[in-house]
């Protein structure tokens, strides 16, 4: 049995929270120039699969970067569905021999019950690259997915400024050059999560999960992501009830169409001041 943790211990969470597994990796290599070799190392990031069981039984293997593994299943299993608060879940932690490669999560039997159709929906693998692989429709998705009433506004200066604070918390991309980040903000604008991670689907469930985790999603107003905003994306912040999201690449058609059927702001960094806003302008003041 898995040792709990105190900070959520509001039912008998599990989780032995840490990292026997490393983010990123010192590799050799030769450098070229002219006729010149040159040996050095250089910081590649980590990847690992993540086995997460449900009830006992395998629902999903995700390729991720090691590190915040009870959070990342928290925020993929809120983005599936699962759940719709911490307290769905009875337990969530490594399993028995404190793999932190395998997490396992039980939920509360009336939840069980309300989403066993999902529960039946497993054993695909979802890539790094492709978070929508193995499901059976963009339809079925969608309908967990309701749109936000939250109308917080934030000015357009204010904005842009929390956007370009992402790449001060980027340690792992500082040393490796190969990690995504998600910083999400509350209604004031402070910090409330930072993770990275290989994939840009697992970084953004890290920080929404460590947020859900602390019973803090209902502060959350902004997010801040170092990748493009896909459908899937929108589809997770929006089971997160986030209602703007700023990115540093454009977004899809289909992110956009999805994101202004939830009332949710998708905007990018443009060149220097700019901010491309593609819906939900109205939350910006100038």
């Amino acid at each position: 049995m898995s040792k709990a943790l105190a900070k959520y211990s509001f039912k008998p969470i599990l989780s032995g929270y840490m990292n026997s597994t490393e983010s990123h990796h010192t590799v050799p290599f030769f450098q070229y120039e002219g006729d010149a070799r040159r040996a050095s190392t250089q910081d590649l990031i980590g990847e690992e699969p993540l086995s997460i069981l449900i009830e006992g039984q395998p629902y999903s293997v995700v390729m991720r970067t090691p590190g915040q593994e009870i959070f990342h299943v928290a925020g993929f299993c809120l983005g599936e569905g699962l759940v719709d608060r911490p307290e769905d879940f009875t337990t969530i932690g490594y399993c028995e021999d404190m793999d932190p490669n395998v997490v396992t999560a039980s939920l509360h039997p009336e939840r069980r019950k309300k989403v066993a159709d999902l529960l039946k929906r497993k054993g695909f693998i979802s890539q790094t690259s492709c978070g929508i692989c193995g499901k059976e429709m963009i339809k079925d998705i969608s309908r967990t997915v309701t749109p936000i009433t939250n109308e917080a506004t934030i000015k357009l200066s204010q904005a842009i400024e929390c956007a370009d604070k992402l790449a001060q918390h980027q340690e792992l991309y500082e040393k490796t050059r190969g990690s995504h980040a998600v910083m999400i903000y509350d209604s004031q604008f402070n910090v409330m999560a930072v993770a990275e991670d290989v994939g840009r689907h697992n970084a953004l469930d890290k920080a929404i999960g460590k947020v859900f985790m602390d019973g803090q999603l209902g502060r959350a107003s902004l997010a801040v992501l170092s990748s493009r905003i896909s459908y899937e994306l929108v589809q997770k912040a929006g089971r997160a009830r986030l209602p703007i999201l700023i990115s540093f690449s454009r977004p899809t058609a289909l992110a956009v169409e999805f994101a202004q059927a939830l009332n949710m702001t998708l905007a990018c960094r443009g060149e220097d001041s700019e901010l491309l806003v593609f819906c939900g302008d109205e939350r910006l003041r100038r």
